[in-house]
């Protein structure tokens, strides 16, 4: 049994062996309640059980959203088109910090790049949202660099049409 001594949580490796000797009811009583306490748990369990086999579907969705989002933009005042984009912004990580896949993020973040890009905000008008949006970019390449060079080949020409 383990005891936390001084609020330190458990290793990994410590859970890993905890979970070893548990059978499946209790592992699932486990997830599930994991799931009640915290939304972030929910949301991942939610993806790896009903959205993880088909990542097109998921990016696809993750898209749509970021579209709703940028439909929603309040452009009446640039302070509160800021705050909108670093929404979409904290929206997109959340989403695709759940997928392992490293494409997602980068599908991710170029339509977002594509989308501020067409809404004409990230224009040199407003440093911040221009800097923003040179931010992405830059983090776009450098998750591009770390992918199979096929890839690379085909998000490079999308990432030159911005």
């Amino acid at each position: 049994m383990h005891i936390l001594i001084g609020m330190k949580a458990a290793s990994i490796q410590e859970i890993k062996q905890a979970l070893k000797h548990l059978n499946h009811k209790e592992v699932q009583d486990l997830c599930l309640r994991l799931a009640k306490y915290k939304k972030d748990n929910k949301e991942l369990l939610d993806y790896l059980l009903f959205q993880a086999h088909n990542e097109d579907s998921y990016v696809q969705a993750i898209k749509n959203e970021i579209d709703e989002l940028f439909e929603d933009i309040n452009t009446s005042h640039i302070y509160f088109a800021k705050k909108t984009l670093r929404k979409i912004l904290r929206v997109a990580a959340k989403h695709t910090k759940y997928s392992d896949v490293k494409q997602t993020e980068v599908e991710v973040l170029l339509h977002f790049c594509q989308r501020l890009k067409a809404s004409g905000l990230a224009k040199e008008k407003n440093v911040v949202i221009h800097k923003l949006y040179l931010m992405q970019i830059k983090k776009v390449q450098k998750l591009i660099a770390a992918l199979h060079e096929d890839l690379q080949y085909d998000y490079l020409k999308q990432l030159k049409g911005l």
